[in-house]
């Protein structure tokens, strides 16, 4: 989630509608890049309804978002030593908006100066594939139908043999981090978080109580987690306060160990066209479930998650705001990630 400037304006909208559904979209996906958050009334004039739309400024649109070439946090005592450790693959196969290479490099250059092996997965899953890697991290796949269309239907990103082959190489102990962001990411992933026991809400986690911006979870409010996760190896990673910016909500299975755990405040809006909301968006109460938990699945480990620009360093918007890793006030975010990845290769 990032601060901008809008330009804010009624407009009448007839019956039909003002605004075409593609331009509704492209819009979505420029504010999920720029991560923002944000909800304008737009009064219609038809039965009174009001539809809520969402109005940029032309710089916001042509503001890209960058990887922060200054985002170098130290690691004063590495899991491993340099390019020694174990591979953890990043797939790429599956149409993911974050890449290796791309808005996930800050995520990739972390965990390999922590001393991993980090590679691109660029395969369909097969358990030849995935036999030399620790760990598989999938951030935000997508279904081809999806690619330029948030709109529902969101197809599984995997194929049906695509996911027992994860499953089946988790219970013999690899460990997978699954990352799937708002809608439509959960639908692209709902199916193989499911195999876990996660269920995964297809919309928007959102503080009814915000203004918008990034959500804060802290131990003393009892939205951050106190365990194993967020105490780390020493008390030098020790986690007591952690911001997202924008993500789903989903729901345990009995046995996993919730790291963030949404307030009484929340809900999950869940529309059918990402970023487009409206009097009639189902709103579940949200309260009690996670937006990051981890889980012991026979021989392997799984974490889901769901939010994914916390896990990156990005500079979005003319103004070049901090989104993720690098944010001023997301101090212990990097923390957090190393402590996961840690602890899904058995270090503690």
């Amino acid at each position: 989630m990032n601060q901008y400037s809008f330009n804010l304006r009624n407009i009448r909208c007839q019956p039909s509608g003002c605004l075409n559904s593609k331009i509704l979209i492209l819009l979505g996906k420029l504010f999920h890049q720029l991560n923002v958050f944000i909800v304008v009334i737009i009064r219609g004039n038809v039965m009174k309804k009001f539809f809520v739309v969402v109005i940029i400024l032309t710089s916001c649109i042509r503001a890209q978002q960058i990887g922060d070439p200054d985002f170098n946090p130290e690691i004063k005592n590495p899991a491993y030593k340099a390019n020694s450790g174990p591979v953890i693959l990043i797939d790429e196969a599956h149409n993911n908006f974050h890449t290796m290479t791309g808005r996930y490099k800050p995520f990739a250059d972390l965990i390999s100066k922590d001393g991993y092996v980090v590679k691109p997965n660029t395969k369909e899953f097969t358990l030849s594939a995935l036999k030399d890697a620790r760990i598989l991290v999938i951030s935000n796949p997508l279904n081809k139908r999806n690619i330029e269309d948030w709109s529902l239907p969101t197809p599984s990103a995997f194929t049906e043999s695509e996911m027992r082959v994860v499953e089946e190489w988790v219970k013999n102990g690899g460990s997978l981090f699954l990352i799937s962001d708002h809608m439509p990411f959960p639908g692209a992933s709902g199916e193989l978080a499911r195999l876990f026991g996660f269920e995964m809400s297809n919309g928007f986690a959102r503080d009814t109580l915000s203004q918008g911006g990034p959500d804060l979870f802290t131990r003393k409010d009892g939205t951050l987690g106190d365990n194993f996760i967020t105490n780390g190896r020493d008390e030098k990673q020790i986690v007591d306060s952690i911001y997202s910016f924008t993500g789903q909500a989903f729901q345990l299975p009995k046995n996993a160990q919730p790291v963030l755990i949404l307030s009484k405040n929340f809900i999950s809006m869940v529309p059918d066209t990402a970023w487009v909301f409206n009097n009639k968006t189902p709103k579940i109460p949200a309260a009690g479930w996670s937006q990051g938990a981890v889980l012991n699945y026979h021989k392997g480990k799984v974490v889901v998650w769901g939010e994914a620009a916390m896990f990156s360093a990005q500079l979005g918007g003319p103004d070049k705001t901090k989104i993720g890793m690098n944010s001023p006030y997301a101090k212990n975010n990097y923390k957090l990630l190393l402590n996961l990845i840690h602890w899904l290769d058995g270090r503690k």
